[in-house]
């Protein structure tokens, strides 16, 4: 049996399609994931992505009462069974801080997301989860503007859920590297106002140091001014959160990744501060 740790991210540790579980190093304990897109499809492609034979598309047709089973049975054994144990989790970590929606690429292109959304609410409040545990979807963020995927974060709010909105970049030529997104990082910030006025909305930034440039002065200066233009905004963030790379990418760009250094997060973290926000640092 594996042992849970914060670098092993498997989607298949316990063996089930949908549900996964990790340690989640910004989180600060059990993580239980939903893998939506278990093709390993997703419409970006981040350099630094774990994901195995990542492939460009959306998230396949879900089995729905699949996905009500697997999560029952999880819930069970972590609430009732030995799941723990088996796992070798310390005892301060034997909490479910959270239920994310994350896993193997975008998960709001599930064609009924809502529906999805729904099912994982009700489950974990009929467990006793929520309201106790945080729900959260981890989205790059750009099919915020359907109305599929606002009607699920609609549905996220009502079970007191909160978006984690990704934006590694605050320039166009960053997030076209960075990401290999289309979209344009004007685009992108209005989807970001657009989820913060659905629902309580976080800012998740993955600093990488792409072939050892570190944070530029022009990308540092760009995130400030676009933070300051979104902190005008009649909308409001929960939090800021920088992180940075803590596992191998499986993308082509891999050897050029390096994680940047504490100190250097923290300075940035320091700046955004002064701007007003909330934000934390993982490494």
């Amino acid at each position: 049996m594996s042992r849970l740790i914060t670098n092993n991210h498997s989607r298949d540790i316990v063996g089930l399609k949908y549900i996964y579980p990790v340690l989640s190093r910004r989180a600060g304990g059990l993580s239980i994931g939903v893998n939506f897109n278990t093709n390993n499809a997703c419409n970006w492609r981040c350099i630094y992505c774990q994901v195995p034979d990542l492939t460009v598309g959306s998230a396949p047709k879900m089995d729905f009462q699949l996905l009500e089973d697997e999560l029952r049975f999880f819930l069970a054994i972590v609430l009732h069974g030995d799941f723990y144990q088996q796992f070798q989790v310390e005892e301060n970590q034997r909490v479910i801080k959270d239920i994310a929606i994350s896993g193997n690429g975008e998960p709001t292109s599930l064609k009924a997301f809502a529906k999805a959304v729904e099912i994982i609410g009700r489950v974990a409040t009929e467990f006793g989860v929520f309201p106790n545990s945080h729900y959260v979807l981890i989205t790059n963020g750009s099919l915020i503007h359907q109305p599929k995927v606002q009607a699920g974060l609609k549905v996220l709010k009502a079970y007191g859920g909160e978006v984690w909105f990704k934006l590694d970049s605050a320039t166009n030529e960053g997030q076209t590297l960075i990401n290999n997104a289309r979209q344009s990082c004007q685009s992108h910030v209005e989807n970001l106002l657009l989820a913060a006025k659905n629902c309580p909305t976080k800012l998740q930034i993955c600093l990488v140091d792409y072939e050892r440039n570190g944070l530029s002065e022009k990308e540092k200066l760009a995130f400030l001014k676009l933070l300051t233009t979104i902190k005008t905004a009649d909308v409001s963030l929960q939090q800021v959160m920088l992180y940075t790379i803590a596992r191998p990418s499986l993308q082509p760009e891999a050897s050029r990744l390096a994680p940047l250094s504490i100190e250097v997060l923290n300075a940035f973290a320091n700046d955004i501060k002064l701007l007003g926000f909330d934000v934390s640092v993982s490494v």
